[in-house]
């Protein structure tokens, strides 16, 4: 897999994807209104499918999970992307380090919210994340 690999038993996701595989997922950041204007949002509209409105869930070949809302809102998302990867073992989840930009959060508020995806083999976190957790 050339936007993952495995290192010590973690599951890196690339920090540079551009183009992905068969049955990867990216998951970018997102507000809820689904207005992909920006960052890792706008390269995923513009490239790989997230649709314009759909600011939470499966979108093309992408997962949007708004983390614009607040702490609160970002930890029930992140919930709701477990349970989808849970449900969607086929499918390889790619995410970036949602939350460390526009959004203004830092990989330590972040990182925590992911622990339990660590179980999960479809589930690839950025490095950043893993060094914390």
């Amino acid at each position: 897999m050339k936007n993952a690999q495995i290192i010590d038993g973690c599951r890196i996701a690339s920090d540079r994807i551009a183009t992905l595989g068969e049955n990867e997922i990216f998951v970018f950041g997102s507000n809820i209104q689904g207005s992909h204007g920006g960052g890792a949002a706008w390269f995923a509209y513009k490239n790989l499918g997230a649709e314009w409105g759909v600011g939470e869930g499966l979108t093309g070949r992408c997962y949007a999970l708004p983390t614009m809302e607040g702490e609160a809102s970002m930890k029930a998302a992140v919930d709701h992307f477990i349970a989808c990867a849970k449900e969607h073992p086929e499918l390889t989840f790619l995410v970036t380090a949602v939350g460390c930009g526009i959004a203004g959060y830092t990989p330590q508020e972040v990182a925590p919210l992911f622990k339990e995806a660590l179980l999960l083999e479809n589930v690839y976190l950025p490095q950043v994340f893993i060094d914390i957790l």
